[in-house]
């Protein structure tokens, strides 16, 4: 019963610090019930616990062990003598999973007490909650995707209902930001490496601080578009979590390869959502650094016998306790028979065994021809078992990268230059090798480059004249930018 007992713990930590929230909050608004504090945050943690069991309604025996010893001394008669078969003959998990369908009255009153007083409740709820969720997800060593889906659903809502208090773990100089999400997750400590370094060797320069991993998922749900990307990275990050809860305690784990396939047109953030997943990655300790190295067949290929393998031990040297990111891996599969891109591939194979445990890799590039780059060596299927397609930018996404870009920049269209902006990327076919975010900036770099020659015959133009942009800085729907690179 061991696993069991872990919710236990969960749930008596949960009851302990927001109840003792929730009575500050008493003592501050008296209006507030606090007759029955303990006994209403029990009832709050047994809801969020029933509720995440539902969710997939498979209901399995260490679920059911883990109710029981969590709540039997607060639900005596229906619980104190139970099994998981009588729970399962009772409705008393029946229709639980509607609880997550909104944030709870109890939270609801944590945050307003904290709009009020300036008080850090709702981040206790928030940190306790999450953890009590994980520990439930550990249950399983291969927690359903729909569990997953639920605690990222419960966190995006959380996270909304606190908006910008300081309490908010979004907040810049919130309390205790080296905390992480939820214990057991840390963002702290990397993993060890196993190697003591060697006294001969000079000391390298201390890594800054892992950054909070709730600050990392914030910055990749910043990022314009990509909804169905954002999802599958929040679920990775979920899973790490939870294997590193397993993990933590001794207890098996589900193995999953964690290298991945990144498949779409040029532009769509491929290399943004990889640097930010290098970054989670050593935030939850799966690797040491979290540096990001990215390569291209030109960087693993060499056209003489015998060097393509120490190339490409090279770039996992410098990628190790990281993320190496292969950009166009197809392209690897694609020489012909004395080709050395097929060498590469099958160093790159044993080096991802050699070195399972120090580095992640992504290979990125178009859908249909990742597909030759998987198929050019038995072993990759099984390494790269999850493909994450990024979709083309919408018109309305490219305008957004253009204007965020323009912000930052500190330049502003005008409503013309914004309509004009709008007509050139309707213009662009969607077709193989769609630029995306490429040409957003490309537009935006050729529009500064015309609007310099049109303000430099202005004799002493104003701020406004010098920092906005307007129809005329625009190219024409169906032109290409003259400045910059076009690619």
């Amino acid at each position: 019963m061991i696993v069991p007992k872990q919710v236990q713990r969960a749930t008596e930590a949960f009851v302990a610090e927001v109840a003792d929230a929730m009575r500050d909050v008493v003592r501050r608004l008296p209006t507030v019930d606090g007759r029955r504090i303990e006994q209403d945050v029990a009832q709050e943690a047994f809801s969020l616990v029933t509720a995440l069991i539902d969710v997939d309604r498979s209901h399995t025996d260490d679920e059911l062990w883990g109710v029981i010893f969590a709540f039997g001394r607060w639900m005596p008669d229906q619980l104190g003598r139970a099994k998981p078969d009588d729970l399962r003959r009772s409705s008393l998990l029946v229709g639980r999973v509607t609880w997550l369908d909104q944030v709870s009255p109890m939270f609801d009153i944590l945050v307003a007490a904290d709009q009020r007083f300036g008080t850090f409740h709702s981040r206790t709820y928030y940190d306790r909650a999450l953890h009590l969720a994980f520990t439930v997800a550990a249950l399983e060593a291969a927690p359903s995707r729909a569990e997953l889906q639920a605690i990222d659903a419960l966190r995006s809502r959380l996270l909304a209902a606190m908006g910008s208090l300081p309490s908010s773990p979004l907040t810049p100089g919130g309390p205790d930001p080296a905390r992480p999400a939820a214990p057991g997750a840390p963002a702290g400590t990397p993993a060890a490496t196993g190697a003591p370094a060697e006294a001969a060797e000079p000391e390298e320069e201390p890594l800054p601080p892992p950054r909070p991993i709730e600050e990392l998922l914030a910055e990749l749900d910043d990022l314009v578009g990509l909804a169905s990307v954002k999802t599958e990275v929040r679920l990775v990050t979920d899973l790490l979590r939870v294997q590193q809860l397993r993990a933590e305690r001794d207890l098996p784990t589900s193995p999953q390869s964690r290298h991945l396939v990144f498949t779409g047109n040029p532009g769509t953030g491929k290399t943004t959502v990889a640097r930010l997943l290098a970054a989670i990655y050593r935030s939850l300790g799966v690797v040491a650094k979290g540096q990001l190295v990215e390569t291209d067949r030109s960087g693993l290929v060499s056209g003489y016998v015998g060097q393509t393998a120490l190339k490409v031990m090279e770039v996992a040297d410098r990628a190790t306790d990281g993320v190496l990111l292969i950009d166009e891996a197809y392209a690897l599969a694609r020489g012909g028979e004395n080709d050395f891109g097929r060498e590469a591939i099958d160093t790159l194979v044993k080096v991802i065994e050699d070195r399972r445990d120090d580095l992640v890799v992504i290979a990125a590039g178009y859908p249909d021809e990742m597909a030759d780059f998987i198929a050019a060596n038995p072993g990759l299927a099984s390494r790269f078992p999850k493909t994450i397609f990024f979709p083309d930018y919408s018109d309305d996404e490219l305008w957004l990268i253009f204007s965020s870009i323009g912000e930052k920049a500190g330049y502003a269209p005008d409503a013309e230059a914004e309509a004009k902006v709008r007509a050139w990327f309707a213009s662009v076919p969607r077709d193989k090798g769609f630029g995306n975010g490429r040409l957003a900036r490309n537009l935006f770099e050729d529009a500064v480059a015309r609007q310099a020659s049109r303000v430099v015959a202005i004799d002493e133009p104003t701020d406004e004249q010098l920092t906005t942009l307007v129809a005329a800085d625009i190219a024409e729907p169906g032109e290409g930018p003259r400045h910059g690179n076009a690619s």
